[in-house]
This record gives C-alpha cells, sequence and structure tokens, in this order.
C-alpha cells in the first residue's frame, strides 16, 4: 500500500455520501495503517482497481472504493449518461435542448433500490426526465417499458444471477426503432465510459426530485404484450416454478395465468425476493443444486422451470428426462416459433458459442440465420436495421421470442419464454408426448446435437490472456477422438463480425463438432463451449448413448487443453 493509495481512499471517504460505505472504508483504513496485511491487500485491489463500465455496463462486489459496487460509483455513471444523453440531443447555441427521458428499473438485490434512486436524483438533477418502475421488478420489464414509453434510454439495477455480494447496471437505448430497448453497443460504452471518467466530485452534482414513478400499468402492459403473443392451443399442463428469490414469481405466475394456464404450482421457499438468496449456493438454475427444492417437489408435474433472480432467463427440467440445456431448448422454439409465424423475410440468430441446430433449422425453413457474438445487444440487431426478428438465443438459456406483429421486447425475456415452452409442452402432452420426445424428433430430422461447457476460474486474469496466446501460437490438433480441420479466429473479426477474443476448433471424425473458447465478459473465467453432431441411424437413444460417450471424451481433452 503506497501514500498515494492511502491518499485516494482518503478522498473517496470525504465524498462518499453513503453512512454505511464510510464506516466501512474508515475501519479498513484504520486496519491496514495499523500494517494488517489482510487489509492492506484489501485497500490496494480497491483503489488500484475500477469497475469498468462496457458494453456489459458496471458488475461487481459491494462496498467501497472505485474497485467496487456503491453509490459513488453508480452516481458517477448515471453523471456519464446524463451528459452522454446531452450529447446525443439538439441543441442552440451551445445550450442543450430538451432533457432526454429515462426509464430505471432495479432488482431485489442488496443496495438495489438506493442505486436506482441515486440514477434518479442525479438524472434530474442534470435536467433530464426519469420514469422509475414501480418496485423490485424483472429486467424484461425493463427493456419492455423503455420500447412503450418510446423513452430516450433505460437503466436496470442488477447483477443477474451473480453471487449475492454483487450488484450490477445495464444501460439500454431508446428511440423509435425496432432496437429500442436493447443494451448498448460499442462505441457508445466507450463514449458513457468517457463521459463518466469527465465526472467530478460526486458531491458538487446537482440532485434533482420529482421523478416520476411508474404505477402497476406498467407491469400490467408488459403483461398483456408478452401473453398476446403465445399462440392459442392447449393449455392442460402441470408446471412446478421457482423464482430462485429473485423478481420473477408474481410477474411469472400472473402471465401463466393470463396466457391460460393454471397457476403453476411454485417452490415456496424460493418465491419471495431475498438478496442473500439463502437456499442455493449460487443463484443460477445453471448451477448443480440450484434447482433441487423444485425438484423434490416435481411429483407428477409435466414441466419444472425456473427463473435466473432477474427473470431474464429460463432453465427447464421435464421430469423423468432430465434438464433441458439452452440449446435444446433453443432449437424447439426455434421450430415453434417458425411454425407459427410466416414470411421469407424472418430472421433468427444465435450466438458464435451456441448449437450450430439452429442454422439447420432456418434453412429447412427458408428464413434467415444470423450468427453473432455472445451476448444480447448483438443477438437484439441480427440482421441489421430492419430485420424482422422472430427469434433468437444464446445458450445459456436466454431466449427473445418475436411474432409477425414483431417483439415485445429486445432482449432475453424468461417470462415469455416460459409461456412458450408451457404452450409447447402442452400440445406435446395433448398427444401424450414430452418435450423429450420433441428432441429425438429433432435428432432424427437434423442429426444428434449434444453440447456442454467447461470454465476455467482463475484468480489472475494474465492466466487467461497466456492461455489464449499458447492456444493461437499452437492450436491443438485434435481434441479426444476428433481431428482439427480448421481454426475460426475472431480476434479480428470473423465473417463480418466485430473483433472479439474467440477462437472456434472445427471438428471431424466419427461425428463433427466444434469447441469455442473465450474469456468470461463478467467473470475471471475462460470458458469452453463443446459440440458434437452425429447422423442418427435408427434408435435416438443408441445415438444419444454413444454421443454422450463422445461428447464426455472430448470434454476431458478440452480441459487439458486449457488447463482445467
Amino acid at each position: 500500500m503506497t501514500a498515494d493509495t492511502v491518499a485516494r481512499a482518503r478522498e473517496w471517504l470525504a465524498q462518499d455520501p453513503d453512512h454505511e460505505t464510510r464506516q466501512e472504508l474508515a475501519a479498513l483504513l484504520a486496519a491496514a495503517e495499523a500494517g494488517q496485511e489482510e487489509a492492506l491487500a484489501e485497500l490496494d485491489d480497491r483503489f488500484n482497481t475500477r469497475v469498468e463500465f462496457g458494453t456489459a455496463g458496471l458488475r461487481g462486489a459491494l462496498g467501497a472504493g472505485p474497485g467496487r459496487m456503491n453509490r459513488v460509483v453508480v452516481m458517477r455513471a448515471a453523471a456519464g449518461i446524463a451528459a452522454w444523453l446531452h450529447g446525443r440531443l439538439p441543441s442552440s447555441e451551445g445550450v442543450p435542448g430538451r432533457g432526454a427521458h429515462v426509464v430505471i428499473g432495479y432488482d431485489a438485490r442488496h443496495r438495489s433500490e438506493d442505486f436506482a434512486r441515486d440514477s434518479a436524483a442525479v438524472l434530474t438533477g442534470a435536467g433530464h426526465r426519469v420514469s422509475v418502475l414501480p418496485g423490485p421488478l424483472p429486467t424484461p420489464v425493463l427493456a419492455f417499458t423503455v420500447r412503450d414509453l418510446r423513452a430516450d434510454a433505460g437503466i436496470m439495477v442488477t447483477a443477474s444471477h451473480n453471487p449475492p455480494q454483487d450488484n450490477g447496471y445495464k444501460v439500454y437505448v431508446g428511440g423509435e426503432g425496432d432496437e429500442a430497448g436493447a443494451q448498448i453497443v460499442a462505441p457508445v460504452d466507450a463514449d458513457i465510459s468517457a463521459a463518466i471518467d469527465a465526472v467530478g466530485p460526486v458531491a458538487d452534482l446537482p440532485l434533482g426530485t420529482g421523478w416520476e414513478v411508474l404505477g402497476e400499468e406498467a407491469v400490467e402492459r408488459y403483461l398483456d404484450a408478452v401473453t398476446a403473443l403465445v399462440p392459442e392451443g392447449p393449455r392442460d399442463l402441470s408446471v412446478v416454478y421457482t423464482a430462485m428469490h429473485g423478481v420473477g414469481g408474481r410477474v411469472l405466475v400472473e402471465a401463466m395465468e393470463r396466457a391460460g394456464f393454471a397457476r403453476p404450482a411454485v417452490v415456496e421457499a424460493q418465491f419471495d425476493p431475498d438478496p442473500a438468496f439463502p437456499t442455493v449456493e449460487f443463484p443460477n438454475p445453471e448451477e448443480p443444486g440450484a434447482m433441487d427444492l423444485a425438484m423434490a417437489q416435481a411429483g407428477d408435474a409435466d414441466l419444472v422451470v425456473a427463473n435466473d433472480p432477474d427473470a431474464d432467463r429460463l432453465a427447464v427440467v421435464v421430469p423423468g428426462y432430465g434438464r433441458l440445456n439452452g440449446n435444446e431448448v433453443g432449437g424447439l422454439l426455434a421450430e415453434y416459433v417458425l411454425d407459427r409465424t410466416s414470411g421469407d423475410d424472418r430472421v433468427v440468430a444465435t450466438t458464435i458459442v451456441s448449437s450450430s441446430l439452429l442454422g439447420k433449422i432456418a434453412r429447412a425453413r427458408g428464413v434467415r440465420y444470423e450468427e453473432t457474438l455472445t451476448g444480447f445487444k448483438w443477438l437484439a440487431r441480427a440482421g441489421g436495421p430492419g430485420a424482422r426478428r422472430v427469434f433468437a438465443f444464446e445458450e445459456a438459456i436466454g431466449y427473445c421470442i418475436g411474432g409477425d406483429r414483431g417483439r415485445p421486447v429486445a432482449d432475453k425475456d424468461g417470462i415469455s419464454a416460459a409461456l412458450f415452452t408451457a404452450a409447447m409442452a402442452a400440445e406435446a402432452a395433448k398427444e401424450g408426448r414430452t418435450l423429450g420426445d420433441l428432441l429425438d424428433d429433432q435428432a432424427r430430422r437434423y442429426g444428434l446435437h449434444l453440447s456442454d461447457q467447461l470454465s476455467v476460474r482463475v484468480s489472475d486474469l494474465s492466466l487467461i490472456d497466456a492461455a489464449m496466446r499458447r492456444l493461437r501460437a499452437e492450436p491443438p490438433t485434435e481434441f479426444g477422438p476428433l481431428r482439427v480441420a480448421g481454426v475460426d479466429d475472431f480476434a479480428h473479426g470473423h465473417e463480418g463480425l466485430p473483433p472479439t477474443d474467440a477462437l472456434r476448433f472445427r471438428l471431424e471424425g466419427a461425428a463433427w463438432g466444434r469447441v469455442t473458447l473465450r474469456p468470461s465478459g463478467t467473470e475471471p473465467k475462460l470458458k469452453a463451449y463443446v459440440e458434437v453432431v452425429s447422423d442418427v441411424d435408427g434408435d435416438v437413444g443408441a445415438a444419444r448413448e454413444r454421443g454422450s460417450e463422445l461428447l464426455g471424451g472430448l470434454m476431458a481433452a478440452v480441459a487439458e487443453a486449457v488447463g482445467g
């Protein structure tokens, strides 16, 4: 710890408006100055790093200092957004024109409401008009409301499925077009980041009052829009649902009932929002054990579904069959949506790390297929301006559904995805079948597509850079039983995509497939996405056994190659 670090910490302490983080930082400073090694390291980490603003907004652990999420960081972010908005608006003789309209939403995590209120105060103080959602609500409600109110921008305070100690901040663009309500992309992130860097002490920021708190009609309009999208059909289905201690419960249950389904049986211990997430080790329905309570309650249910804490993602389990991963649900929903929409101008999209199945489905139906970088900020824009986007998904259990009359949400939406999955399952149930049977049908039509992923968590981010450099310099010639037929390096762009740090190894052999590697955008992880594809000749079950064995061998080979 240097004298400069101490000086910056004391400067931070002087401007921090929050009693809780002031006390925390004062105690940390005292311990560090007393020579406690752990406190010295913690202070150094907090004040020699910063929570960077990017296309994913802000996300990090709560606490004092620029390397944590706190009221100072959030107020600076809001001031930067305020300045960026003024730069986009008409002006006369150097005087900014009318204030922008910004919609703010927040989840139920620690400090979310405080961060939303601080953002509203800073933005109104800068001359902008602010509407705040009426309580902790799902992220897709915010994305919808930005479009619905034709606002100029949106802010969502959430850390999605991160650990309880984290919080975050996502920014959405507004306007009139189909991208309204989509997450920001470059260069907007850089513009906002530069504006944040120009912000002075938060104590000097003018703070406003009198922002609008929207009524329940905002939620009603969202529910009307997503339930109107669901095709008519059978509704006889038994569903068990968990909100994973997040904000999706009330909205999901109301949406199911409005769409004509029976009220789902909810996991009561996980239904009410709780920022401590007391019944799960990690509040992500993809994590092992996260859905144990829901599965214990499944009984004779046809379907078990879960939202993540901000309800923009959906996990699906078919009792008696098993958990469906994001690629499997995405493939099923793609066919279901395409069978219920029309026109050769339809666009479907997925990401470079997701299953190749969607491309085959699109070709079979004569619709346009797009592959984007990871994240719905890119999927929301697939096909370019004016594209008629009817479906997009990513393997990380995120889905965006539209119809012939458009899409209500330009972002992933775990509520509408649950409605469509239930409608699809009810139709299958009427014929005595399950979603598992529909997956077997797809395997017969397009080949068996099996996928899995591996995450290597590190404490030193330089290890990820070193691994990617090594794999570029000396790419493997094989992964397990499949040889590497080619390598796609996305570092300088690939097939029209913007540059990103990713490698994709195309595999051939007894089957074919691909391994895609990329650093995580939100966590200190190197992620590997593995897919193996094989023809089905006869028994699908036997083909799954062979494919699963092959996939297991691939996963082991990938883990060895990346150091996992």
